[in-house]
């Protein structure tokens, strides 16, 4: 039996009108209501079954067909929460930040429009990297991606929310140029050179005349992303690189030092992420393997699964692509870099077109074997991350993560953390696992977390992007001047917006008409 969830304020009665005007839009079978459907649009990490629930989904297949649901949903009343395919987990995955939203699911929107001479691509919101990867070689395009970890999710979806890459390309919010947004109004806009109709550049120059507006739409709710323009990566002529191990935790000062002004001079394009050994060890075994006792691992068992996997306590891997002359120059001075210092073990990685790729992110192959991580624990396993940004210097790296290791120990937790080097930051992603049906385990990830967001704030580290359940506790530490940044993020929701339907509370930013849905958040 279907039992009806609904947004806050709207009556069934109401609720009901909208759904059938909404499936005059889309056709009956794209309005998901039952208790079937809306178990699919669940956050299946998230700490609790009965925060974050959607009343249902809608599911377009065009910008048109979108224009026509926001207006229906300001007519009604029916907050929506846009999703692009729904598979950011440790993020919030498809569920809403605010209970009883309606999922506007946009999987069904996979065009891919590739212009090979200028390397780019004109993606909709449903085209997942395993979609644009086959695109690609299907066609013999020389073209490549710059995929995530877990690259199962949405290539515009990812750029939309700052997430990274392997490759050269891996600032994916970097590489856009160019959007097509749906606004709350119904109206429809195309950024940059997009203004003009036709234009022959809207991929290829990002900035238009005027105002800038692609970052508007990055982790905000202030319209709906229908197309995306992405610069691609050409095929590289050679790839090469080393992977590196080191044997104890006070490394990580040193490694930082060496890495970070090979970062800002250019002689390494892409992000190294210093991961430490439970990175590499949660996808080749699980706790119980090791240890059953309550607590956090001791260093003995740490020692036994280096032993055994043969890794050091942290890790790096760095790539260098383009001319063989290029990579093989840029590799020999990466190399001498690490000259005489104690580096545990070293492999090799190269490669030139015309052989098989290597089968992993660093070449832009798409890849989902990171989500084992989640089964470290066992049961309904879960992950949720904290990744603050802090400058690149290798104290305050080690001392960063001294802190965060001794929080992990205090409340029981397996240290599973990285560092990963833009060209002047660095950002600190610690990945928290867990397992859902151990509520112990649950109310101290809680308690944890909101240590780790007191720590880094004291430190003046800001999180990059956070689970919905933490969106409201990351935007408040952002509180130069009374917090005048969120203010300003909510005059323009407001203003563009103002009957709060698009995705209220997502990064902190609510509207008017959700005040009283903010406050009990």
């Amino acid at each position: 039996m279907t039992v009806k969830i609904l947004p806050p304020g709207v009556t069934a009665s109401a609720f009901d009108q909208a759904l059938k005007a909404f499936a005059g839009i889309v056709g009956d079978e794209w309005v998901l209501v039952t208790d079937q459907d809306r178990e699919a649009y669940r956050d299946f990490f998230s700490f609790s079954d009965t925060h974050h629930l959607a009343s249902g989904a809608v599911a377009p297949a065009s910008a048109e067909q979108i224009r026509a649901l926001v207006q229906i949903a300001a007519q009604y009343r029916i907050p929506l929460w846009p999703i692009s395919r729904g598979k950011n987990l440790g993020y919030g995955a498809a569920a809403p930040l605010l209970s009883g939203s309606l999922v506007l699911d946009l999987s069904r929107m996979k065009k891919i429009e590739v212009d090979v001479e200028n390397d780019t691509v004109l993606v909709e919101p449903g085209v997942g990297f395993y979609d644009l990867y086959h695109h690609l070689q299907e066609r013999n395009i020389p073209l490549w991606l710059s995929v995530p970890g877990n690259s199962w999710g949405s290539v515009c979806g990812n750029a939309l929310d700052r997430g990274v890459g392997y490759t050269t390309y891996g600032d994916h919010t970097s590489r856009i140029c160019g959007l097509e947004v749906v606004m709350p109004d119904g109206d429809l806009v195309r950024t940059g050179m997009g203004a003009m109709a036709g234009a022959p550049t809207w991929q290829l120059y990002r900035y238009g005349f005027g105002p800038a507006w692609d970052q508007m739409f990055v982790q905000s709710n202030f319209g709906i992303v229908t197309k995306m323009g992405l610069w691609l990566m050409p095929e590289p002529e050679s790839l090469r690189g080393f992977d590196l191990e080191f044997d104890k935790p006070e490394d990580l000062e040193w490694v930082v030092d060496t890495v970070a002004p090979l970062r800002r001079d250019g002689t390494l394009q892409q992000s190294p992420s210093i991961g430490n050994w439970l990175r590499q060890a949660a996808v080749l075994t699980t706790r119980k393997e090791w240890y059953d006792q309550p607590g956090a691992l001791p260093d003995s068992v740490i020692e036994a699964i280096r032993k055994r996997f043969n890794i050091g306590w942290w890790s790096i891997s760095v790539r260098f692509y383009g001319p063989d002359e290029v990579t093989a120059a840029s590799e020999k001075v990466v190399s001498r870099a690490f000259e005489g210092r104690p580096v545990l073990s070293r492999k090799d990685a190269v490669w030139h077109r015309g052989q098989p790729r290597e089968q992993s992110a660093w070449a832009g192959v798409p890849t989902t074997m990171p989500l084992q991580n989640a089964n470290w624990h066992g049961g309904r396993g879960g992950h949720v991350g904290f990744s603050p940004v802090m400058p690149t210097n290798g104290r305050l790296a080690l001392s960063q993560f001294q802190r965060t290791y001794a929080r992990y120990n205090e409340f029981g937790m397996d240290y599973h953390g990285s560092f990963a080097l833009g060209e002047r930051h660095t950002t600190n992603v610690n990945q928290v696992l867990f397992n859902k049906d151990d509520p112990q385990m649950l109310k101290r990830v809680q308690q944890f977390f909101h240590a780790l967001v007191n720590d880094a704030t004291r430190e003046r580290y800001g999180e990059y992007r956070t689970h919905i359940e933490y969106m409201d506790l990351v935007a408040d530490t952002y509180d130069f001047n009374h917090h005048a940044l969120r203010r300003l993020n909510e005059k323009i929701k407001n203003a563009l917006d103002p009957h709060g339907i698009l995705a209220p509370g997502k990064s902190g930013i609510w509207p008017a008409a959700y005040s009283k849905e903010r406050s009990d958040a």
